[in-house]
């Protein structure tokens, strides 16, 4: 099924496709204008990379940049990027099963090895924005749309639309969808008779890349191709009947194509090391997206309100359209699906994917109603299903939008002057002539009126939705002994740093980027990320052990409680089971408290530098 030959209604048909070159100058400009919205929203990091976070997600903002470095290392040590063992020691963590980044990670690995992770994460952040507008405008151009325009404003929204903006605060695998749109071209092309071949290894290429960028939003994409799909069938069967035998057989090669490339990746994620089977509670099924959401101008928006996120946003901003756009994006597919089979297929989409982002319970305005959701029926443990949000299948909602929204500015520009029928001989009187000139020219302006009207309903939906630059805060630097190398002479192979407090999804953002800063030089105990219980489900972070558990709540308490011999042989346990050299306190708010709880555990420290150190390798 290619994009150019789905079947539309005489009114907005899509024009035949003859050759023509493309405006290279429109296209770089398009271009040129997502690089700068690009530069925009990371604008707050630019001020101080090396010292600033996302104010949303700075733990999440620090795993990125520890990724980055993680690719760095892998390529310069030649090691197994699948598997680390430079956090959460001795134990590591499997890269597979959690948001790695491997397909960006790994390539720009020179450059994090010549920029550090924090200039990485801010120029991938933007880049990754930027690409996927890009490849939007691109695919929208090429099989959809005739007018540049039309492109250019369905490929801002889907590369910058408010849900996707929300996620660069600290989340850059949501917002590399760069390939998403590659991917939805190629599916409709499957059916393309005599090119099976072809188009399956392009898609077979295509996902098993991904698979290394975002799987999640694969599945959200493969999910959307396959309501397409069947959608367009519904509507079109004899079409689909006749390009089902090429589809079929493109679509199985390329599937045999991704499934060579990647089986060893997916079963190390599923049965290697640290490998997990779902999450502890099905925590993420409760993230349901509230109605009014839909309706509500999001944070990082120039209409945005940060008082009525505190009322309603108590999930992900993956919708947040705001009223306006509401209205124009109803409007339009009143007006355009009974003529448009892509317009009825996006209205499928919306309907099905809005309802099934509302969770196991409908929310309305912050507060839970007495009506179940559609998650309400599905088991916390459906394989695959198990780690999804509902409320990120409005993700697809979103994209659906953004094809829209080019769709309908396309059909706007094509409603051009109607003809002017010839002269008939014998007519002399053209003012009395109903189809004469001035009945044409008054049509021509009523349909330019409605053409201006209609821009200009659209522009005013999308400027309340005009990104801000994501709001950033302060980070103090890791410690001169960490950065200077201060600590290699105390840290021999097949040991490691413990840094105070230990790192984890709580707790300890400062040290876990101590780890990233210097190149993951050394291991680190416990850390950021998702690995096995006892049972084998998914918990995020390392279990805690005794003595992480103490640090924890004193630094929660503000206060040291009394320290029994029994602490002090868990402490020298903890400290052995984690292969312990040193223990290093940096500045810290709760330096103090932090630093006569570890001397009462493990004696007077050392001054070195501007850390405390307590040496125990002759004790562990």
């Amino acid at each position: 099924m290619n994009p150019s030959s789905v079947e539309v209604d005489a009114d907005v048909a899509d024009p035949p496709r003859r050759p023509r070159r493309r405006p290279a100058r429109v296209d770089v400009l398009a271009i040129g204008a997502y690089a700068l919205l690009g530069v925009l929203v990371c604008l707050n990091y630019w001020g101080d990379v090396q010292h600033r976070v996302s104010s949303h997600l700075p733990t999440d903002h620090s795993w990125f940049e520890w990724l980055f470095a993680h690719g760095a290392y892998s390529v310069r040590h030649l090691e197994n990027p699948l598997f680390t063992a430079r956090q959460n020691a001795p134990d590591g963590v499997n890269m597979m099963a959690n948001t790695s980044l491997l397909g960006v990670t790994l390539p720009l690995a020179p450059l994090t090895m010549l920029l550090g992770p924090q200039v990485m994460y801010a120029l991938y952040l933007g880049a990754a924005l930027s690409a996927t507008a890009a490849t939007s405008y691109w695919v929208l151009s090429k099989h959809l749309v005739r007018s540049r325009a039309a492109a250019f404003v369905g490929g801002a929204f889907l590369g910058f639309a408010p849900g996707i903006v929300h996620h660069a605060n600290g989340q850059p695998n949501f917002v590399s969808n760069f390939l998403l749109p590659l991917i939805v071209a190629r599916v409709l092309r499957l059916g393309e008779p005599g090119r099976w071949r072809r188009n399956g290894l392009a898609l077979g290429l295509l996902v098993a890349y991904q698979i290394f960028i975002n799987e999640e939003m694969l599945l959200l994409t493969a999910l959307a191709c396959l309501v397409v799909v069947v959608a367009y069938a519904v509507q079109r069967p004899r079409a689909a009947r006749e390009r089902a035998g090429a589809f079929l057989a493109a679509g199985g090669f390329g599937g045999a194509v991704a499934l060579l490339l990647t089986a060893y990746p997916i079963w190390f994620q599923f049965n290697g090391p640290q490998s997990y089977r779902g999450l502890q509670g099905g925590v993420f099924h409760n993230w349901g997206e509230d109605l009014m959401a839909f309706v509500t101008f999001a944070r990082d928006t120039v209409a945005g309100d940060e008082a009525v996120e505190k009322t309603i946003g108590l999930t992900e901003q993956n919708t947040w359209f705001g009223w306006p756009l509401v209205l124009v994006a109803l409007g339009a597919l009143v007006l355009l699906v009974r003529r448009s089979v892509p317009a009825r297929i996006l209205a499928v989409l919306v309907v099905l994917f809005t309802i099934a982002s509302i969770g196991p319970v409908v929310r309305f305005d912050g507060a839970e109603t007495d009506v179940a959701g559609p998650w309400a029926y599905v088991p916390d443990d459906l394989p695959l299903v198990e780690m999804m949000m509902p409320t990120r299948l409005s993700l697809v909602v979103v994209a659906a939008v953004g094809v829209l929204l080019a769709l309908a500015w396309d059909t706007l520009a094509r409603a051009g002057r109607p003809p002017v029928p010839a002269p008939r001989p014998g007519d002399h009187d053209a003012d009395v002539d109903p189809t004469g000139p001035d009945a044409g020219r008054s049509a021509t302006n009523r349909r330019r009126a409605l053409r201006l009207a209609g821009y200009a309903a659209i522009v005013a939906a999308l400027l309340p939705l005009f990104p801000r630059p994501l709001p950033a805060q302060h980070i103090d630097p890791p410690p001169h002994f960490i950065t200077a190398g201060g600590w290699r002479p105390y840290v021999p192979a097949g040991r490691t740093l413990v840094p105070v407090p230990i790192p984890s999804n709580v707790h300890g953002l400062p040290t876990l980027r101590w780890s990233a800063l210097t190149g993951q030089e050394f291991p680190i105990p416990a850390g950021y990320f998702i690995g096995p219980n006892a049972a084998g489900e998914g918990v995020f972070g390392a279990p805690n052990r005794p003595t992480s558990t103490l640090i924890y709540a004193t630094m929660d308490a503000g206060e040291v409680p009394e320290i029994t011999a029994e602490n002090r042989r868990q402490a020298l346990a903890d400290l052995r089971f984690w292969r312990a050299s040193v223990v290093v306190l940096g500045a810290n708010p709760r330096e103090a408290v932090l630093r006569d709880l570890m001397t009462a555990l493990l004696g007077p420290p050392q001054r070195i530098d501007d850390v405390w150190l307590w040496d125990v390798r002759d004790r562990v």
